[in-house]
């Protein structure tokens, strides 16, 4: 989804829990009397830092209250992972702000429970996908794979020798990031259709589920 101004940020995230919005660095975002989560130690967002928010807000809220954090994807991955459990009992009166230009930096499963705008100028589909060769082809294999050849596909990924979890998560990563950018290219819901299938099996896989068998079921 896009949006046209910076400006629309306020109302779009008063609609919702949890939002991404994707925007170039230079870009400024302020929210009014917003608690701000930035990076302060060696350049990322710790889980202490993500702890204290959750704790300033854990109590019944009786107006609306926003959390901006920026850059959302310099999180770290305990600081990601505690985030994460403060989606799984929303607040309605909370609302969380993630800005980024990088969203496929950002886990997955916090993707797959966020409404994700991109700002219409933003050059984020000119940004390479930060993988090798191989792994873009067989990501791109993934997603153009028919029923009838999921299982081959799969089992390609699953050969990889040691850390086939570890693998297979990175396959999909790169498939979403190919999905984002495909669909920021040509405005083709089709893209956007296929992406809570790939999160679901990205957060299915993250959890220690049968490797094999989520993909499958995922994205059959």
């Amino acid at each position: 989804m896009f949006f046209e101004k910076v400006s629309e940020i306020f109302e779009i995230a008063l609609k919702t829990g949890t939002a991404v919005f994707v925007v170039p660095k230079d870009v400024t975002v302020e929210l009014k009397n917003a608690i701000v989560l930035r990076p302060e130690e060696k350049s990322v967002i710790t889980i202490e830092q993500v702890r204290g928010v959750i704790g300033k807000i854990s109590t019944r809220q009786t107006h609306d209250v926003f959390v901006l954090i920026r850059p959302a994807d310099t999180m770290s991955e305990a600081a990601a992972n505690a985030f994460l459990k403060s989606l799984e009992e929303p607040n309605e009166k909370v609302h969380f702000v993630l800005v980024t230009d990088s969203p496929s930096r950002i886990l997955p499963t916090i993707l797959s429970r966020a409404g994700v705008y991109f700002l219409r100028d933003t050059q984020f589909s000119e940004e390479k996908i930060e993988a090798s060769e191989k792994d873009k082809a067989l990501a791109k294999k993934l997603l153009v794979a028919k029923p009838s050849e999921l299982v081959d596909v799969v089992e390609e990924i699953c050969k990889k020798k040691g850390g086939v979890r570890a693998y297979a998560m990175e396959i999909l990563r790169v498939a979403i990031e190919m999905l984002y950018k495909s669909y920021f290219l040509t405005k083709k819901e089709t893209f956007i259709h296929k992406l809570p299938k790939f999160l679901q099996a990205y957060e299915n896989v993250a959890k220690n589920g049968h490797v094999k068998l989520q993909i499958i079921a995922c994205l059959c």
